[in-house]
């Protein structure tokens, strides 16, 4: 799952080349994953998955203890990370998020349904195989 975290972050990358000077500009893949989520599980849905995944990441990454979800599903306390903390560490902790994130969805509507998701967000993705726990192209 991290493998496929890595390539949605990295598309999101290429797509705002901007992001390369800001780290934290990698959380974004989770935000764009918002809309849609919210949408198929509704607001408050989304709040919980994105904070259980958030509270699994945080057993691998323990920075990520001091960043919340808030109530409509964005992040707070990301900002102040960004001065304490080097891009490897910042890198890490949204692979590991955004792999939970993935994680949870597999397991919760399926692998078809999570991978038409992100074929509609990241059309330009483009899969070796349907299983997610494999390495995209």
């Amino acid at each position: 799952m991290r493998d496929f975290a890595k390539s949605l972050i990295a598309v999101e990358e290429k797509a705002h080349r901007a992001s390369r000077t800001r780290p934290l500009a990698g959380f974004y893949v989770c935000e764009k994953l918002r809309p849609p989520l919210a949408t198929l599980m509704g607001n408050a849905g989304f709040h919980a998955l994105m904070s259980r995944a958030l509270l699994l990441a945080q057993g691998e990454v323990p920075w990520l203890k001091s960043v919340r979800v808030n109530a409509d599903g964005s992040f707070e306390g990301l900002a102040e990370l960004d001065r304490q903390l080097g891009p490897q560490e910042i890198a890490e902790g949204r692979i590991v998020l955004l792999a939970q994130l993935l994680g949870l969805l597999v397991a919760f509507i399926g692998e078809d349904l999570t991978m038409r998701l992100t074929l509609e967000i990241w059309p330009s993705l483009v899969f070796e195989h349907t299983d997610l726990s494999r390495r995209p192209k």
